[in-house]
């Protein structure tokens, strides 16, 4: 087999390990890249091509990170990942493990983690790598994995939910909150909401939004509806998609082009967290992203008119 083939094999495992260490498709995408462009260059034969590779995307991704941590401090509002609408990464036998690791709610969680904590509960939790591997991958003995292993484990299991619905019955809830939207009923979007559910946007001080934060069932659900039935007077349409393997939706203007993605965190049968992320930068990986500004003075103008 030859580099090329050896590495095409792993491609979808090393973007959805650098993925998940980073946060972002684009840092991700560069960081696999980058491991190609190694591995290509290397005159030694790896014993392990899945080890080499591995590790050198490890160890990449852990200094973009640390670089990254800055930025992500001096960030406008609130950051959150690139939304990933099709993991490529798809291991059959532990499909839901994989999407759990990869949800909106799980990558802000690891964002509390140090890079080196995030690394190694990424490679060992996630993608069960033995602690031999993992120890060669960030450059620490086993015993220093396990520790920080033991410190991961604490800082997510501390922040995760202790009830999830299935699959199917999140998909029904979140066709049921879509459609509710689109038609602006306050009583159908309440009914769906949890008590303390929360609206939050990401624009990066780049794109309007509809507020920062917004809390309380009856305050998300008269905002959404007084302001969705308007993006479709304009012509935006709101499709249900998957975003990072939960139920979500593509907001998309007129002409196809990509203007915000919605993702859900459902919990106990009711919608916790609405996610919108509108930052056109984190949006670019997704195709033509559309003008926020200008769908927003429409929408101005069409309401100007109907007075």
């Amino acid at each position: 087999m030859s580099k090329v083939e050896e590495f095409e094999d792993l491609r979808s495992l090393l973007f959805s390990i650098a993925y998940r260490i980073l946060g972002s498709v684009s840092e991700a995408e560069d960081a696999v890249q980058e491991t190609w462009l190694r591995f290509d260059a290397s005159a030694t034969i790896p014993t392990s091509t899945k080890a080499f590779l591995s590790t050198t995307v490890t160890r990449l991704s852990i200094d973009v990170l640390r670089s990254a941590r800055v930025r992500r401090e001096e960030y406008v509002g609130p950051w959150f990942p690139e939304p990933l609408l099709n993991d490529p990464y798809q291991d059959p036998a532990r499909s839901v493990e994989l999407a759990d690791s990869v949800s909106m709610a799980a990558l802000l969680l690891l964002e509390r983690l140090s890079p080196l904590e995030r690394s190694v509960f990424v490679l060992r939790e996630v993608f069960a790598f033995g602690f031999d591997e993992v120890a060669t991958a960030v450059g620490r003995s086993e015993a220093a994995c396990r520790q920080l292993l033991v410190r991961a484990r604490r800082h997510m299991e501390a922040g995760r939910p202790r009830f999830r619905a299935d699959r199917q019955e999140r998909q029904e809830l979140a066709t049921r909150f879509l459609d509710a939207m689109k038609d602006g009923d306050i009583t159908g979007l309440q009914r769906l909401l949890a008590t303390d559910a929360q609206l939050v946007g990401d624009s990066g001080g780049k794109a309007p939004q509809l507020a920062k934060t917004i809390t309380g069932a009856e305050n998300v659900a008269r905002l959404l509806a007084a302001f969705f039935p308007w993006l479709s007077r304009v012509g935006v349409t709101a499709e249900p998609h998957d975003v990072n393997g939960e139920p979500g939706a593509i907001a998309r203007d007129p002409d196809g082009q990509v203007l915000h993605i919605l993702a859900f965190e459902i919990l106990d049968g009711r919608i916790g967290t609405i996610r919108s992320v509108v930052n056109p930068d984190k949006l670019a990986h997704l195709g033509p992203v559309a003008d926020a500004w200008a769908i927003t003075r429409e929408i101005r103008e069409a309401r100007r008119a109907s007075r």
